[in-house]
């Protein structure tokens, strides 16, 4: 069961720790993304590494079964919004971390357009002004599923909304 107090860790740390190559490429996703640190970018990595090794376990899967697992896998990942419907195991061994960090709500918000940058949309989140489908969502991970992008709005307090119109206006 485990101590309550100690959750266990929701991602795997790299192998080595001081590869420049990695190490770049990580900060430069951090800025892309708007990360907080990289234990984000780590748990994106994670994910998309238990994807991936459950794909890859499907080609040693033969016949009906096989067809039966690929097919949960792939509604599972087309429900997420990863992968298209009619995609192979193949299509799921292509995914990338991009995949996985295009589908947070921080990076949702700012690409529809309800923040100017992807720090904005992180503090709009976190400052609780983001509801998804009725729902006030204060996670920048929140992973969005398909569907979900019409649904997210941004609901500023009215007393910001009102000193904002008020702003250069003659009465």
């Amino acid at each position: 069961m485990g101590d309550p107090k100690r959750p266990r860790k929701q991602y795997e740390t790299p192998s080595h720790p001081w590869k420049a190559d990695r190490l770049t490429a990580e900060l430069q996703l951090i800025g892309e993304y708007g990360l907080r640190n990289k234990r984000e970018l780590w748990r994106a990595q994670t994910i998309l590494r238990k994807i991936r090794t459950h794909a890859r376990k499907l080609f040693g899967l033969m016949g009906e079964e096989r067809a039966r697992e690929e097919r949960i896998l792939i509604d599972r990942l087309y429900r997420m919004g990863l992968i298209e419907e009619n995609a192979t195991a193949d299509d799921v061994l292509k995914l990338t971390v991009r995949d996985i960090l295009e589908r947070r709500l921080q990076t949702v918000v700012h690409k529809l357009g309800l923040a100017r940058t992807i720090y904005q949309a992180r503090q709009l989140i976190v400052h609780g002004h983001v509801y998804v489908s009725d729902r006030k969502v204060r996670s920048p991970s929140y992973h969005v599923m398909r569907g979900e992008e019409r649904f997210i709005r941004v609901a500023l307090p009215i007393a910001a909304q009102v000193g904002r119109e008020g702003v250069g206006e003659e009465q």
